[in-house]
């Protein structure tokens, strides 16, 4: 199985209030970085059969930019497994929800991402997961599971523009 982390976009300064910081919406920035993940993905012929996101408002806007962006035709399911707070107890048992499929993209929030990316792979040090990041990781069974990448936001951005590049016509000179 493949699974994609991506941490939810920018979405400007946290919320005192806990109730209103869950209804936080991404910035200008964050939307931007959010197509950006998704052009990039769809320029490397990404394709997931389920993308679960956070019930946060920032995770699940960034969750449907890039599923715009990928042509992804599912619902965008969310999972407390992928809020902040949530245990890789509770991760693990999303993974195992969804062990038939080929590949997932899961979006959520810091720290557990990292913590989740990171226990997951094994990792003695850690891969540190940025806002509008994601990673790409290859898990076999019982097997374990292997990073393939791991792109911030300025890998993503040049990928999406080096696609955009060359997808437009070229001037014909006579």
């Amino acid at each position: 199985m493949q699974i994609f982390f991506l941490r939810h976009a920018n979405a400007g300064e946290p919320k005192l209030n806990p109730v209103k910081d869950e209804k936080r919406p991404l910035d200008k920035l964050g939307i931007e970085q959010s197509h950006d993940v998704g052009r990039a993905l769809a320029a490397m012929n990404i394709t997931v059969d389920a993308i679960i996101s956070s019930p946060l408002r920032r995770a699940t806007q960034t969750a449907a930019a890039v599923a715009n962006e990928i042509d992804y035709e599912g619902k965008v399911i969310t999972d407390n497994a992928l809020r902040p707070g949530a245990t890789y107890e509770q991760f693990q048992e999303l993974l195992r929800r969804h062990n038939k499929k080929d590949a997932i993209m899961v979006v959520g929030h810091n720290p557990t991402m990292t913590e989740f990316l990171n226990k997951l792979i094994g990792a003695a040090r850690s891969v540190e997961v940025k806002k509008g990041s994601i990673a790409r990781v290859e898990k076999e069974g019982r097997k374990g599971a292997i990073l393939k990448w791991c792109m911030p936001p300025k890998v993503v951005r040049s990928i999406q523009q080096a696609s955009a590049s060359s997808s437009r016509p070229k001037a014909v000179s006579k």
